[in-house]
């Protein structure tokens, strides 16, 4: 399912996230990176209806996500620790949002198994902690195996590799390649992890004051790349510092 951003615009005070024309095809993996306030978790939250845009819309399969409701079936999030359900264990939370998508205890069950090596803390299908009680990273995965466990056809991530030990972050990223390569899926992720996220996705967009400044495929040179744009960032601005302050 493809995901099309259609002369996009949000206002909070004086920032503006303004996108004219973006898409995303179907089966396609797009990683998201910008500075702190750059506008990423403002787009996905547009992406996902969870804020409605100023003007603008973004479709998902063709559907306007401000207007109907066919797409959620088919799309998976997490964004952060706020979408989960925190009195509940693991296992009764992905009960539960399996059963969102239609699917019965049993084909959570299963769905639930192959993660096994990735939230090894408590057995799958055993554990008793409420999440409120398990560290930020088992919440993170927590998150994660919601997000992708219906198999849905869109997943939207943002910041999927925070907070992960460093076992567990190769793990993901191995994951989320053998399930591109096995069923490709249209994905968002954003991430401040450069290494990562060029290792999942296909195609890079970088955001920068509100807007996509730039848009690449991926290849062996990206990571390189973007690390030197954030470097002369880095510079221009204790430049900037240095004459303010002569």
């Amino acid at each position: 399912m493809q995901i099309h951003v259609d002369r996009l615009r949000k206002q909070y005070g004086d920032f503006e996230l303004a996108i004219a024309d973006f898409t995303i095809p179907a089966g396609q993996a797009l990683g998201l990176v910008g500075n702190n306030g750059a506008g990423k978790t403002t787009l996905l939250r547009l992406v996902l209806d969870l804020i409605r845009a100023d003007e603008g819309a973004v479709q998902i399969g063709g559907h306007d996500v401000a207007q109907t409701f066919d797409w959620k079936r088919s799309t998976g999030s997490h964004l952060d620790d706020a979408f989960l359900i925190d009195f509940l264990t693991p296992d009764e939370f992905w009960a539960f949002v399996g059963s969102t998508y239609g699917l019965s205890e049993d084909a959570v069950q299963r769905a639930v198994q192959p993660y096994a090596d990735f939230f090894t803390d408590e057995p799958i299908g055993q554990t008793t902690k409420y999440i409120r009680d398990l560290s930020q990273g088992n919440r993170k995965k927590v998150g994660l195996i919601a997000a992708l466990l219906a198999e849905p056809a869109v997943v939207v991530l943002d910041e999927p590799f925070a907070s992960l030990d460093p076992r567990s972050q190769l793990w993901l990223k191995e994951h989320l390649n053998e399930q591109q390569a096995a069923r490709p899926v249209t994905m968002l992720i954003s991430s401040h992890d450069l290494g990562h996220v060029t290792d999942v996705s296909d195609r890079i967009a970088l955001l920068d004051g509100g807007e996509v400044v730039r848009d690449v495929r991926t290849t062996p040179d990206t990571l390189s790349e973007l690390e030197a744009y954030f470097a002369r960032t880095i510079r221009s601005q204790e430049e900037a510092s240095a004459a303010s302050g002569a």
